[in-house]
């Protein structure tokens, strides 16, 4: 896979997504755009894929927003151009979303924009004492994009939300763990290894059933009691046919542990 901004490996049925520009704080143009569609490709169309790992290139930014310079030197072309650019951006965001394999954010510094939107479609968040998060689109007379407000709302609460993005006041980390933002808060030495490790446990679980249980989540803000209900009895009897459920409930009832394939 031809890539520029993005370092992508998979290793151990875990993928790795480093988003790589350190010297622009990892920020996000047309190109980290179109990079992140095709990993995002990848990684919801290949089974040997169970769990997704992402971070951000260095030690002081996971992702510091859209890269403004460049959106500044399309002039009177830059509506345009956003359009473009988040057009692909959303491709890929919506395909990370309803994977199936878990997706785990690490945050290794600064959250801006477009970074902060990443932690809401996150399955898993956890951050470094050094991370900071912050909406910073009013800042320059711009609105949210990256799914901000579908998910995050739905995260810290509208009333929360919205002081955000109107105040752009900047949460440090253990105020982003205080307000349900992110799960886990830890020094940045320990964070790869931490990340890491919840990367590898997820990958040993039941695929499938992850995939459903993601979807279940998501519909929950749609459909109403009963709709939800009758999808959670289609799900848990789907669930139920897959290899992963036949031994899961065979270990269970034998009282022996069981091992996930994916299947």
């Amino acid at each position: 896979m031809d890539l520029e901004t993005i370092n992508f490996k998979i290793e151990n049925e875990i993928a790795y997504i480093e988003l790589n520009r350190p010297k622009q704080y990892n920020s996000l143009n047309q190109t980290m755009a179109d990079d992140l569609f095709k990993v995002s490709l990848e990684c919801d169309d290949n089974p040997k894929i169970r769990s997704v790992l992402m971070t951000g290139s260095g030690e002081d930014a996971f992702c510091a927003g859209g890269d403004v310079n460049s959106f500044y030197k399309y002039g009177n072309k830059t509506s345009s151009h956003l359009k473009e650019v988040t057009t692909t951006l959303h491709g890929a965001i919506s395909r990370l979303s309803r994977m199936n394999a878990p997706l785990i954010v690490a945050v290794n510094g600064v959250a801006a924009g477009a970074g902060f939107s990443f932690v809401g479609f996150a399955d898993i968040a956890i951050a470094s004492t050094n991370a900071t998060f912050v909406s910073a689109y009013s800042k320059i007379g711009l609105t949210p994009d990256g799914s901000s407000t579908y998910f995050l709302p739905r995260i810290i609460g509208t009333r929360r939300y919205t002081e955000l993005i109107l105040t752009n006041r900047v949460l440090n980390a253990n105020e982003a763990l205080d307000w349900g933002l992110i799960n886990k808060v830890v020094d940045l030495k320990d964070l790869k290894d931490e990340a890491n490790n919840l990367a590898q446990k997820l990958a040993s679980g039941p695929s499938l059933a992850f995939g459903k249980l993601k979807n279940l989540v998501n519909n929950s803000f749609l459909d109403s009691l009963e709709g939800q209900m009758e999808y959670e009895s289609r799900m848990i009897a789907e669930s139920a046919k897959t290899k992963d459920g036949i031994n899961g409930i065979e270990a269970f009832v034998n009282k022996k542990s069981v091992i996930f394939k994916g299947q």
